[in-house]
């Protein structure tokens, strides 16, 4: 695929409490490059990037100092935002990803619509603890941001589990393996996979 026909989003979001750069490619290998304040984080976008056969590069400061909060959610608006780019008006794509995640005591089901309709549902009771600075309570946070921007249709239940980060990493993974088969060329489609035509 030569580099005009490659589906790439490029996002810079500067404000006064972050600064992020992010690049996504569609068609990659999982290769990834994080640079962010939130180890967190940066273990769960390599895992996205790594299962969801995305490369991905980020480099993200944000006012730590007071919480991961805004850091967190702004990484997800960014990464949203790509997927919209990345995929344009959508045109040739699968549409509709499902994924079953297991990791170890823990399952999760995602589903995916890449619809241009935000909407998330999210059934998943993380235990309210700390992993390293990063708050569980914030992967609600993130998928909130992601859907919104990305204008996706998500759903994620979890079905069974108890460590909180066994839970968010099998979200993380579950949302990467879904995007990928939602966002996956299906070279029986010409244009939006629609009735309407259009998304």
């Amino acid at each position: 695929m030569d580099a005009i026909e490659q589906r790439c989003g490029r996002v810079a979001r500067v404000t006064r409490e972050t600064d992020i750069q992010l690049t996504l490619l569609l068609d990659g290998t999982g290769v990834c490059k994080i640079d962010t304040p939130v180890p967190f984080l940066n273990h769960m976008l390599t895992l996205f990037s790594v299962h969801g056969f995305f490369d991905l590069e980020v480099k993200a400061t944000g006012d730590t100092e007071i919480d991961d909060h805004h850091t967190v959610e702004d990484i997800g608006i960014c990464l949203g935002q790509a997927f919209a780019l990345a995929l344009g008006d959508k045109s040739g794509i699968g549409r509709f990803g499902l994924s079953y995640l297991p990791m170890d005591e823990t399952l999760v089901r995602v589903v995916v619509d890449v619809s241009n309709r935000p909407f998330l549902h999210y059934v998943a009771a993380v235990p309210d603890q700390k992993l390293g600075t990063f708050d569980a309570a914030l992967a609600l946070e993130f998928m909130r941001a992601f859907t919104q921007h990305a204008g996706v249709t998500l759903h994620i239940d979890l079905l069974h589990g108890e460590n909180s980060h066994h839970i968010i990493e099998a979200i993380f993974k579950g949302l990467a393996r879904a995007m990928d088969q939602a966002t996956c060329v299906n070279h029986l489609v010409t244009g939006a996979l629609s009735s309407k035509g259009l998304l």
